[in-house]
């Protein structure tokens, strides 16, 4: 079984896996096992890579939301995968989740072997860096495992000295700072127009060590097709308007609704504006 497992994974361009007993993971929501009616038994957690070219270019939002919103390729996925594993072996439960899961998947995946929690507390994976959403398939059936300790990156302290929030210039951090509904203050506004941000923060991502070392070894991009369509790298508001309630439900910054992610591109749009009159400038010339 699983080997058939992790054959399928790499049928999806999914390569970094490993498989713990449930028994070592930390429970943080029980009640999604009961729902699957799974109380023992193992689970492969997975890391998808999400980065591509197109992250490359020049872009106002975080690596993750160039593309469309991973949860669309997860459950496309995990119905095929359970729907084929259930044919296979139709004594055993199957269920697959990503971000809203029953285990603590960060924890998990570190004891599979997948990497090192990093000082910015993201997963640090040798190939792909921190550019990977974990995902998880749980199964009632035992499987063969190796678990490893809990590790940490080696505290270079790059990833903080170039965090904005790190370093005290706002409140929370500016991937959250993006997300926050109403009216944001003139500090807040001034933190997302100097920093280029619409939608989410990939600072302490990209100045890490792993990142750089898995950029120049040309292993950081995906192969999943998903994440190589329908990319949009860097948006406007004329471009959330005309988008159809459809795409625009697609896309991870869709959540917040369009007023959220509209406001941030008028700060954006309204600071490259060259005819905006500069009110520190008006105010030094009168």
């Amino acid at each position: 079984m699983q080997n058939k497992i992790f054959s399928l994974l790499c049928e999806n361009h999914i390569d970094l896996y490993g498989c713990l007993p449930l028994s070592s993971c930390r429970i943080t929501r029980k009640y999604l096992l009961d729902k699957v009616g799974i109380a023992e038994g193992s689970v492969v957690i997975f890391a998808i890579p999400y980065y591509t070219e197109a992250c490359d270019l020049p872009r106002n939002l975080s690596a993750y939301a160039v593309p469309r919103d991973y949860h669309l390729f997860v459950r496309e996925m995990a119905t095929r995968l359970e729907e084929r594993l259930r044919n296979e072996f139709p004594s055993n439960r199957f269920a697959i989740f990503a971000d809203h899961s029953p285990i603590d998947e960060r924890d998990a995946a570190v004891r599979a072997g997948l990497g090192v929690i990093g000082k910015n507390g993201l997963l640090l994976t040798e190939k792909y860096s921190s550019y990977v959403f974990l995902g998880e398939l749980i199964t009632d059936a035992p499987l063969p495992y190796r678990e490893f300790p809990l590790t940490f990156c080696r505290d270079c302290g790059t990833c903080v000295a170039a965090c904005p929030w790190k370093r005290g210039e706002s409140e929370i951090c500016l991937s959250a700072l993006t997300q926050k509904k109403g009216e944001l203050s003139k500090n807040e506004q001034g933190l997302l127009t100097r920093y280029g941000c619409v939608w989410g923060c990939d600072i302490c991502q990209e100045v890490c060590p792993y990142t750089k070392k898995a950029k120049k070894a040309g292993t950081l991009y995906t192969t999943i097709p998903f994440f190589q369509q329908n990319d949009l790298p860097f948006i406007t508001s004329s471009i959330i308007d005309s988008m159809e309630e459809k795409d625009f439900a697609s896309r991870a910054y869709s959540w917040r609704g369009r007023e959220t992610i509209l406001r941030n591109l008028t700060m954006a749009e309204d600071a490259d504006d060259p005819e905006r009159e500069d009110p520190i400038l008006k105010k030094a010339t009168e």
